[in-house]
């Protein structure tokens, strides 16, 4: 019950937080491919 009225008040910010953690991540595992992968190209 307390869960459903937390969402509310922060259902905007945790959405941002969320984005925000979600392309961060996407960015360190790209970089971390990335790295892995150059050699291979080259």
């Amino acid at each position: 019950m307390s869960k459903k009225r937390r969402k509310k008040k922060k259902s905007t910010f945790e959405k941002i937080t969320m984005i925000i953690v979600w392309i961060m991540l996407i960015f360190t595992i790209g970089g971390v491919i990335l790295a892995a992968i150059q050699p291979m190209m080259h």
